[in-house]
Parts: structure tokens; sequence; C-alpha cells
């Protein structure tokens, strides 16, 4: 399933979302810093959960690394982006964002994470951002809903229509964005959390050694 995003930023192509055999791999760095000992936290249980096209959702993402460590409350946007807020709720619900990481985070710019297929803690992380899920891609929800500072964008490849998994969040607003991608929330809580995510190297900020990760989603109703 070929799956990749791409945003201008500065004036460079940051490739944030990777997939598919059209892809560019990333190769590993030739100096990259062997990672810390793996600590996967244990599996849980999927949560009692059944979409409601009418309720108010969020996510709270227990965050922990060698950069954050704490939570970030997200407030989920159903009026403008009903199907993405399905998909990923029922993602969380089924546990299956636990132990994904941050793979690749751009100072100034936005933290990705998101890839249930290979950015698991433990996994090879050269593939993490390929992925997405078992799922169907998604139909594009774009809106006028701006890309602010704390904004929660999906990630897609340049087919409009091929959002999955993956998404990211702003640490600055991003106006070339708007219209773009379709924007699923905004960060009500723990932007010092965001702020503190280990941040990745080069161009396309692909974080070298241990990724900080979500060690647990949580799907949370108003």
């Amino acid at each position: 399933m070929p799956n990749r995003l791409t945003l201008v930023f500065g004036g460079l192509a940051a490739v944030l979302v990777t997939a598919g055999a059209w892809s560019i791999l990333r190769p590993a760095p030739p100096d990259e810093v062997a990672p810390s000992p793996v600590i996967v936290a244990e599996a849980r249980a999927p949560q009692d959960f059944t979409y409601d096209p009418t309720a108010d959702y969020g996510l709270r993402l227990a965050i922990s690394g060698e950069g954050a460590n704490g939570e970030i409350v997200i407030d989920l946007n159903e009026a403008v982006a009903p199907g993405h807020v399905q998909r990923i709720t029922e993602l969380a619900a089924a546990r299956s964002y636990d132990n994904v990481v941050f793979h690749r985070v751009i100072e100034g710019f936005m933290a990705q994470t998101g890839d249930v297929q290979f950015g698991k803690l433990g996994s090879d992380m050269r593939q993490a951002g390929r992925g997405g899920s078992e799922h169907p891609d998604l139909q594009a929800e774009f809106s006028d809903v701006a890309f602010e500072r704390g904004a929660v964008g999906m990630a897609r490849s340049q087919d409009p229509d091929s959002a999955n998994s993956q998404f990211f969040i702003m640490f600055a607003p991003a106006p070339h964005l708007n219209g773009q991608y379709t924007v699923v929330g905004q960060v009500t809580e723990g932007l010092e959390v965001l702020d503190a995510i280990k941040r990745g190297e080069g161009r396309n900020g692909a974080v070298i050694g241990a990724p900080d990760v979500m060690t647990e989603v949580d799907v949370i109703q108003k």
C-alpha cells in the first residue's frame, strides 16, 4: 500500500510518510548510534469501544523516551474529519498505536508517528514510516481548519485519498499545509510534552538511535 507524505518546509521537501515500492528508501545513516535497550510496554486488552458518529472523542497519548515523558491530550474534530476520526479512534481502541514511535521529527515543524505496521518499538526503525494499517486508505477530508501550533494532521502520499494511520503534530503554524492535508484534531493539553519530543536529523528529520514512543494511546469521550 503506497503511502508517502511530502510537506514543503523552509524550501526543502520534508518527506513525512513513506511506504510502497515507489518510495525512496531511507538507509540507516553510517554513524547511527546504537539504540537504548528496548523496553516495550506490556500488551493491553482492547478498549470496549464502538464508534458513535454523534459522540465527541479525544485521544490521550502517554509518551516516554529520551526527550518527552508525559501525556498529550488531543481533541478530535469529528465535524470536519469524521472518517479519519473513526479510523484513528478504532486503531487506538484496538491498542494498535501502543508502542508506536515518533519516527520523524523536524525542529520548528512537526512530529510524526502512527505507523502501526512498521513503527512499533523494537522493530527495524529503518522501515518506520513506510507503513499504514490493515485497513484501506481514506478519502480526503480537507477543510478550512488551519494548521496552527498543536494541530494534528493525517499523513498521506501525493494521492489526496491515501491517508491511513499515520499522523503528525505541529510544533508551529504551517499555513502552506492549509487545505492540503486533513486536520483531524488539536492538542489541548501537554504542549510542553510535545515540545520535548526527541528531534530527528537532516532535512527529513529521521530520528537516530532510540526514538520517543507512544507507550499507551487511549480513546477518551467527553
